[in-house]
Order: C-alpha cells, then sequence, then structure tokens
C-alpha cells in the first residue's frame, strides 16, 4: 500500500482542470494530518504550485526551490485550492521536503483570503 500524505508535503498529481494543466504537476498537502491519515477518508485538499511567477498575488505563497526540492522557485496559487483521491497521488522522484508548519499556515491564510474571509488584525 502506497504510504499516506502529511499536512505540508509535496506530492505530483494529474490535475484535471478546465482547460486541463498537462501532465503531473506539483501539489501541496493542505487538509489536517486527522483527515489524511483516516482511513475512510479517500481525499485530501491540495494546492497547486506553478512556476509561473508573474507578479506578487495575495493569493500565492512564493517557495524557493531550497524550501521545496523542486528544480525552480515556485509559488502556490491559494485560490485554486482543490480536492483529490489520495489513490491519485503520486510520489516524486527524489526527494521533495515537507514545508515548514509556518509556511503551511501562511498558505491557509491566503486560502482564506482567497475566499474573501482575510485574516483579522489584532489589537
Amino acid at each position: 500500500m502506497k504510504r499516506l500524505p502529511f499536512r505540508g508535503e509535496i506530492w505530483f498529481v494529474h490535475l484535471h482542470t478546465d482547460p486541463p494543466e498537462k501532465g503531473r504537476r506539483p501539489v501541496v498537502i493542505v487538509s489536517l494530518d486527522v483527515r489524511n491519515r483516516h482511513e475512510r477518508a479517500d481525499t485530501v485538499l491540495v494546492v497547486p504550485l506553478t512556476t509561473s511567477i508573474h507578479k506578487a498575488s495575495p493569493t500565492h505563497v512564493l517557495l524557493p526551490a531550497g524550501e521545496t526540492g523542486l528544480q525552480a522557485d515556485s509559488a502556490a496559487r491559494a485560490e485554486d485550492i482543490t480536492v483529490v483521491r489520495k489513490n491519485s497521488l503520486m510520489e516524486p522522484q527524489g526527494r521533495l521536503r515537507q514545508l515548514s508548519h509556518t509556511r503551511v499556515c501562511e498558505l491557509a491564510r491566503k486560502v482564506g483570503i482567497a475566499m474573501g474571509c482575510p485574516p483579522r488584525s489584532v489589537p
């Protein structure tokens, strides 16, 4: 059996989008581990990564290649959060890194912004 994913890990998956993304794409697992590890939950929440970094966006998290283990700098596109089946996840060749808790929380805040729920300001 394939190993189960952990929150913050980078995996590859064939995304079924319109227009379709070509080939396997890197994604960050953002669902909670209690869900990721549960035997009855057959899906996980993921945020796709892209190397097309045009300008700063309030819903993107820039990820240097050294932090991810990918060959190029990437951006996590929080506005493209989606659900994929666990059995569609493909472990990458080589060693990719797991993002830090701080980085995953930053990405979660960006998902909130993408959904129209900006972070509350702290007094």
